[in-house]
């Protein structure tokens, strides 16, 4: 199954390493996204089949908090799994959105494998969940 992914970040250096990492992965993606915050991915997830979102935190107008929030507000966009990539190391931040129902967070740098695994653990997650 061929995958739409919605890459979130500010930073379009960030974004361009990000897909890099899913195109070297050896997932198989149908479509990558790019929104530059919370604002733009909603735009997009309303009017896209997505199948996962890898976002940032730290972004202006709104945040991948935010996001995952805005998110868990439709019934359509509750359950598509989202995947933090960010520098924080705050264990007690990452541990609140992970009960919040971000799926997995992934530790910047990264190598593609460990994009790979985290993606495909994710996906593998939702699709027990709605088989």
């Amino acid at each position: 199954m061929a995958y739409n992914v919605l890459v979130v970040d500010d930073s379009s250096t960030s974004r361009k390493i990000v897909i890099k990492s899913l195109r070297m992965s050896g997932l198989d993606i149908q479509k990558i996204h790019e929104a530059r915050d919370g604002v733009q991915a909603m735009e997009i997830l309303k009017e896209n089949w997505i199948d996962i979102v890898l976002a940032d935190l730290n972004m202006p107008r709104m945040g991948g908090v935010e996001l995952v929030g805005k998110m868990a507000e439709d019934d359509l966009l509750l359950d598509i799994p989202v995947v933090i990539i960010t520098s924080d190391r705050n264990r007690e931040r990452l541990s609140r959105l992970l009960r919040q129902g971000v799926r997995a967070c992934l530790n910047k740098p990264f190598h593609p494998e460990a994009l790979r695994e985290t993606l495909e653990e994710a996906l593998a997650a939702q699709e027990r969940r709605n088989p």
